[in-house]
């Protein structure tokens, strides 16, 4: 809650006259604790797992021809039935467990230093705060799927993730409960060592689950802007993790790929890349390639899936 009973009073403590959008804010939430602007955060959640995936839903269902051809395992075809259950166990975890979650957590958001108050960041210091946030994740994200994907991680936890092999935007959230808990870690470790304001808090959010949802939509299309940022993954590179399924060595970065350059679990995809470009993924050649790489470039590991 502000502690101001007026604009006039905010610009008086702030030295300045309000912005429009400060205004907005003031007007909003002068008279409404911090508490309840946290949980506008499980909102935000809902309505990105809810509306997102939905043109990728139609164009599951459908198949118009002009995105057809971008469609990374154009043979596989997911039933009505099952893109209705992973939205149904999403948001069955989401109620059970990350809805709870955030109704808890408020006072390690408060104590990190996360802010309501005037004035708002800058156009400039959120972009800077967020690129730190997406850094920051990846890094952590990086680590921790590696140790999902170990026997025992994948057995009990990670396996539930890797149930979809042609992944949907639906099953950008669709994992075992502690999965969505551990994962949690990374996704605030950022704001926790660059507080900042509750609206970049909610941006940080919202466009974290936004880009887990592109790289799960199934789809490379050539205009998605993410192309231009430096060392971003994306759908096809996020694809080839989830084809190759529980074995998978490789491409266990969430959004960028330099980590997986760096320690060298990119090595199959990169291999596929260079010399399989014009092989079909379900093609029997695609399946003795990836024996072949399993002999020659290590990329596999020989747990069970």
């Amino acid at each position: 809650m502000l502690p101001y009973q007026s604009l006039q009073e905010a610009e008086q403590a702030i030295g300045r006259h309000l912005t429009y959008a400060e205004t907005l804010w003031f007007n909003y939430s002068a008279n409404v604790s911090d508490y309840f602007l946290y949980c506008h955060t499980i909102l935000f959640l809902f309505l990105v797992f809810s509306l997102v995936p939905l043109p990728l839903l139609f164009m599951e269902l459908k198949r118009p021809k002009i995105v057809e051809k971008y469609k990374i395992q154009p043979k596989v075809r997911i039933p009505r039935s099952l893109m209705f259950k992973c939205y149904r166990d999403v948001m069955r975890v989401f109620f059970l467990v990350v809805g709870p979650l955030q109704l808890i957590s408020y006072p390690s958001v408060k104590w990190v230093g996360i802010r309501t108050s005037l004035s708002l960041p800058s156009g400039w210091e959120m972009f800077l705060q967020l690129a730190v946030y997406f850094i920051v994740e990846d890094f952590g994200n990086y680590w921790i799927h590696r140790f999902l994907h170990c026997k025992w991680g994948y057995e009990k936890i990670h396996s539930v993730h890797h149930e979809y092999t042609a992944p949907i935007g639906f099953a950008a959230p669709y994992a075992h409960w502690a999965e969505i808990l551990i994962l949690g870690i990374p996704s605030f470790l950022g704001p926790a060592m660059v507080p900042c304001h509750m609206i970049t808090f909610w941006l940080w959010i919202v466009l974290r689950q936004v880009e887990a949802i592109e790289t799960h939509s199934g789809y490379d299309f050539p205009w998605t802007p993410t192309k231009y940022i430096p060392f971003y993954g994306g759908a096809e590179y996020h694809d080839y993790h989830h084809f190759v399924g529980g074995q998978s060595q490789s491409n266990f970065a969430s959004v960028f790929t330099y980590c997986d350059y760096i320690y060298g679990t990119d090595k199959g995809y990169r291999f596929q890349k260079q010399h399989l470009t014009k092989v079909d993924l379900q093609s029997p050649l695609f399946v003795f390639s990836v024996v072949f790489m399993v002999s020659r470039h290590g990329s596999f590991t020989n747990a069970k899936s």
